[in-house]
Formats: structure tokens, C-alpha cells, sequence
């Protein structure tokens, strides 16, 4: 069995407040529908977000508020999330209640879908953390290269629903 260490949870008002905050944003030739059924594909994850190695949701669908999963990353970091807003075509969030190295105070992420229409929609990812201990200490110094690989995952999120999901 995996370790778990608990993290603080948040609420939608912690992205106005975390000390680190990485935002990315894509016009994708998608609708709000076919983004979320990305979203809701667990190997899909796999494919765009480059530190994800298996996803399992731990809740039925329908997803909404208080669903639950478990994201496997390299460098063997588990977090266990549950899901902070769900409003299925326009907003999901989710936070981590747990994880399985001590290094994560608090960690969430935000994803915002704005239907531009003619099968368009912009969508804006934050993602925000607070890590403790050695994390802490290196997070100054590596958030700059964490806001470019933001940007770039999300490119890869933007190529992904426009190939397998339009």
C-alpha cells in the first residue's frame, strides 16, 4: 500500500490566493462537450500531460462536485483528488486531499471552457500549489521552467481534442 500524506485542501477562492499559479490558455476548434469528453477520458491524460501515468477515476459517473480519482505521476508522486467544481461544458476543478510523498501542502487545478462558437472554445488552465519542505525551498527557482511546461502540455491538450475528439 502507498503511503499517504495529507494535504490542506482548497476551495475555487485559493487560485486569487496561492503563492505559485500557472495559467495557460488555448482557443481549441472543439465544443464545450467534446473538451469535457477529453477531460473525462482517463488515458487521455496520459497523453497530454507529460508527468501523468495513469489515471483512475474512484467515482461513477455522473462526475460533479466531491468525485474523486487517483493521478499516478512520475517520480512515483500519487495524488489523490477530489473534484472542487463540475459544471460539465463551462468549469471543473479539483484538488489533492492526499498524496503519497510529504512533499505537497496544497495543489489544485482549474480549468475554465468559454464557448466562442462556430465549434470553438477557449479554455484557461490554472494550476496552483503550495509545496513543503524540500519543494519549498526549490519552488523559486523552478517556476519559471514550471510556467513554460504548463504552456506547453496544454499545447499538447489543444492537439489531442482537435485530433481524437472533433
Amino acid at each position: 500500500m502507498t503511503d499517504k500524506f495529507s494535504c490542506t485542501p482548497v476551495n475555487l477562492d485559493w487560485f486569487e490566493q496561492a503563492k505559485y499559479v500557472f495559467v495557460a490558455e488555448e482557443v481549441i476548434d472543439a465544443t464545450p462537450s467534446q473538451i469535457f469528453d477529453c477531460f473525462e477520458d482517463a488515458h487521455a491524460w496520459t497523453v497530454w500531460a507529460g508527468a501523468i501515468t495513469k489515471v483512475e477515476w474512484t467515482s461513477p459517473k455522473p462526475f460533479g462536485v466531491g468525485t474523486t480519482r487517483t493521478v499516478y505521476m512520475m517520480g512515483g508522486l500519487t495524488g489523490y483528488e477530489t473534484f472542487i467544481a463540475w459544471e460539465r461544458g463551462k468549469r471543473m476543478a479539483f484538488c489533492f486531499t492526499d498524496a503519497s510523498k510529504p512533499n505537497v501542502e496544497s495543489f489544485a487545478e482549474d480549468y475554465l471552457v468559454e464557448d466562442l462558437g462556430n465549434g470553438q472554445c477557449k479554455v484557461t488552465w490554472r494550476m496552483a500549489m503550495q509545496p513543503k519542505g524540500l519543494g519549498a525551498a526549490f519552488m523559486p527557482a523552478t517556476a519559471f521552467i514550471m510556467r513554460i511546461m504548463v504552456r506547453r502540455m496544454f499545447k499538447q491538450f489543444t492537439k489531442l481534442v482537435e485530433a481524437e475528439w472533433t
